[in-house]
């Protein structure tokens, strides 16, 4: 009996293996067949590229997880990815890090075009592609009876804050091409700061700040990697935190500068810095306090390619300009937003309902300190005219003492 059961064990085991593809996680009812563009999963991310690969019709293709590398660099043992058998199907992952995607053979390519941006004015936008490949070696004979495995991907990152996948089909190869786009916009910042050194960061009292208060703003871009700069296209403020709102004030766009506004660096590195004085919107004017919203259009570019996207001024371009922002058709570009910035008028009336709960008085009294301060006068009142009482008392008494001591009676000689 004993007998029977490990057979049965040992049998049962063995079509487990066979249904798993020796021992990965596979379903021949599935997998038997040579890859496809839905095989390979390409995840675009700030620092790192991710790629997974269905491992299960390579397995099928006659290929272990060895024979696939990038762009051919099967000799070098960083180019390949991989097993993830913890999932179903078992992948194999490749981790491209994108401060040293060349290393393994990968391409960046930055196309420039002439482009509307986010309120349709024309401008160079520029958009970084980054691609590669995974295939399979060539062997060392005349003929093979294996097919040979690519795969393709890549990734576009827009540069100023959809691209269809496209299937291959080739008798001589499986190829399974896959695109995806990322984005850059959570590494960048807009901050404030109190002064020129952009150390410490602006605070603003709850009265709010005086008008014509110098504020520093930088765009910083962080956890990026240093072949890219910031470029401010665009930078204007709003009353509200809608970066679309109908009212906006300019304070710099390409040639046009308010001139408050000081523009120090821009372009030159991975952060952009400008300064600008305190002002408030006539909206305001019922208002003890204006708010001031502060956005800017922000561009990344190669360190070689910036001072090409900078600005040419001169009287057309500044017409083209004027002309351009008077439509407001949307794209990708990044906007980013920091405020609100409080602003407060000495001019306008104190008895403003409206904010009146942000400011506090001087000085409050709290009913402790007013009932002692009442104590006090009251005792002190009380003592007053319980001294002038007793001093009346005192010299009602004594006044006939002194007449008999002090006069004499004829009438008594």
């Amino acid at each position: 009996m004993e007998h029977i059961f490990l057979i049965l064990l040992v049998f049962s085991k063995v079509l487990s293996l066979g249904a798993q593809f020796n021992g990965y996680n596979c379903d021949a009812n599935f997998h038997s067949r040579f890859p496809a563009e839905r095989d390979i999963s390409v995840y675009c991310g700030v620092q790192t590229i991710t790629l997974k690969i269905n491992f299960c019709p390579v397995l099928f293709s006659g290929y272990t997880d060895t024979d696939l590398a990038l762009n051919g660099r099967h000799g070098d043992a960083h180019c390949r990815g991989f097993i993830n058998n913890n999932t179903f199907p078992t992948v194999v992952i490749f981790s491209i890090s994108l401060a040293t995607l060349e290393s393994c053979g990968n391409s960046l390519v930055v196309s420039t075009a002439q482009g509307p941006n986010a309120y349709g004015n024309l401008s160079l936008v520029q958009i970084g592609n980054i691609s590669g490949y995974i295939d399979t070696p060539d062997p060392p004979t005349i003929i093979s009876y294996l097919p040979g495995l690519l795969y393709k991907f890549s990734c576009s990152y827009p540069l100023e804050y959809l691209v269809n996948n496209t299937q291959l089909a080739s008798s001589a190869a499986a190829i399974s091409v896959k695109e995806s786009n990322g984005t850059f916009i959570s590494t960048l910042n807009l901050l404030l700061y109190n002064d020129s050194s952009y150390i410490q960061q602006l605070s603003i009292p709850m009265a709010g700040l005086t008008l014509k208060t110098r504020v520093f703003a930088a765009v910083k871009a962080s956890n990026l990697d240093r072949r890219w700069n910031v470029l401010m296209d665009y930078c204007y403020t709003t009353p509200s935190g809608n970066p679309n709102d109908d009212l906006r004030y300019d304070l710099f766009f390409s040639c046009e500068k308010d001139p408050q506004t000081a523009v120090f660096e821009n372009g030159k590195s991975q952060m952009g810095r400008f300064a600008f004085e305190v002002f408030r919107f006539v909206k305001h004017k019922n208002q003890k306090m204006s708010t001031v919203f502060l956005h800017c259009v922000t561009k990344l570019c190669r360190a070689d390619d910036c001072p090409m996207l900078m600005p040419i001024c001169g009287s057309r371009k500044k017409r083209d300009v004027s002309e351009g922002k008077e439509s407001n058709t949307a794209s990708g570009n990044a906007v980013l937003t920091a405020g609100p910035i409080i602003t407060r008028s000495d001019e306008t009336p104190t008895n403003n309902s409206q904010l009146a709960h942000l400011k506090a008085p001087v000085f409050q009294m709290n009913t402790v300190t007013s009932a002692l301060i009442s104590g006090v006068i009251i005792l002190g009142v009380m003592s007053v005219c319980f001294f002038i009482f007793s001093l009346t008392l005192l010299k009602g008494k004594s006044a006939p003492v002194n007449t008999l001591s002090g006069l004499r009676n004829p009438a008594f000689n």
